[in-house]
C-alpha cells in the first residue's frame, strides 16, 4: 500500500503511515502523501470523519532526522514535506480522529493538537524532543499544547523532553480515552462510524466554526516557530544534539 494505506468505507477514510520499518518516520513522500489524502478527503461528500493511525510498533517517529539533515529538492514552486502538510491540517475541515498506537514523537504528539479526538493504546508514549535536539517546537505545538494539556503538563513535556505514557495524556486532556492495544483501532472506529453517519454539510459547518476561534492564533504561532526554528538548525547546539542522537549505539 505504499507509504501510506487509505481505506474508505461507513463514511470514514482510514489513513494507516506505514513506514514501519522506519517507526512510520515522516519523509517527503510520506508528508506529501498524507496531505493530498486529506485533500481529497475533504471533497468527499461521503466521508464525514477521517482516523489517522501507523502501521507497527508506532505512530511516528516524527520527521525522518537523515532526511532533515539532507532533505530533497523540488523544481516546482510547490510546497512539499511539512511546510505542504500543516496548512492543509490547519484547516482541514471534518472531524479528525487518532489512533495512537506505539510511540508518538515530534509531529507523533504535535499532531495531535488538531485532532478532535484522541484515542491511545495503553503502551502507547508521546515525546516532544524539539528543546533536546537544540530547536523548538512545529506545528503551532507553543500554542497547541498548552491548550490542550494544561500549561504546567505542556511544559514539562516539552521542556525535560520526557515520554509521556497514555495514562497521564489521559488525565491532563490530551487524549480522549485509553484503550486495550488490541481493541485500539476497533474502539477508535466505533466512534468514527457514529460520526461518519451524520450529515457531512453539517459536520463539515461545525468543524469550520470550532476551528476558526483558533486558527488565526495556531498558524500565528507556527510563523513564530518557524523563524526560530530556522534560527536555530544548524546551530551548534542543534548539531551537537544531531550527532549525539546518530551516535547513540554505535
Amino acid at each position: 500500500m505504499g507509504v501510506l494505506g487509505i481505506e474508505d468505507a461507513d463514511g470514514v477514510r482510514v489513513l494507516t503511515l506505514n513506514r514501519p520499518d522506519a517507526l512510520n518516520a515522516f519523509n517527503d513522500e510520506l508528508w506529501d502523501a498524507t496531505r493530498d489524502a486529506l485533500v481529497e478527503a475533504q471533497g468527499r461528500d461521503d466521508l464525514g470523519c477521517v482516523v489517522l493511525t501507523g502501521a507497527g510498533r508506532a505512530f511516528t517517529a516524527g520527521q525522518d532526522l537523515g532526511e532533515m539533515a539532507a532533505p530533497p529538492s523540488h523544481a516546482n514552486g510547490e510546497l512539499h514535506g511539512y511546510r505542504g502538510f500543516i496548512p492543509v491540517l490547519e484547516e482541514f475541515d471534518k472531524p479528525l480522529i487518532a489512533a495512537v498506537n506505539g510511540i508518538g514523537v515530534g509531529i507523533g504528539i504535535t499532531v495531535l493538537g488538531y485532532c478532535d479526538l484522541v484515542v491511545m493504546g495503553e503502551s502507547a508514549r508521546l515525546k516532544a524532543p524539539f528543546v533536546s535536539l537544540g530547536v523548538t517546537t512545529e506545528a503551532a505545538g507553543s500554542v497547541s499544547l498548552p491548550a490542550r494539556m494544561g500549561w504546567a503538563a505542556a511544559a514539562h513535556v516539552i521542556f525535560t523532553g520526557g515520554w509521556l505514557s497514555a495514562a497521564d495524556a489521559l488525565a491532563c486532556g490530551l487524549a480522549w480515552r485509553v484503550t486495550p492495544d488490541a481493541q485500539l483501532l476497533d474502539e477508535t472506529m466505533a466512534v468514527a462510524r457514529v460520526i461518519g453517519a451524520q450529515p457531512v454539510g453539517a459536520l463539515t459547518a461545525t468543524k469550520r466554526l470550532m476551528v476558526a476561534g483558533r486558527l488565526d492564533a495556531w498558524r500565528a504561532a507556527r510563523v513564530r516557530e518557524d523563524s526560530e526554528f530556522v534560527r536555530l538548525v544548524g546551530a551548534p547546539e542543534n548539531l551537537a544534539a544531531l550527532e549525539a542522537f546518530f551516535n547513540k549505539g554505535s
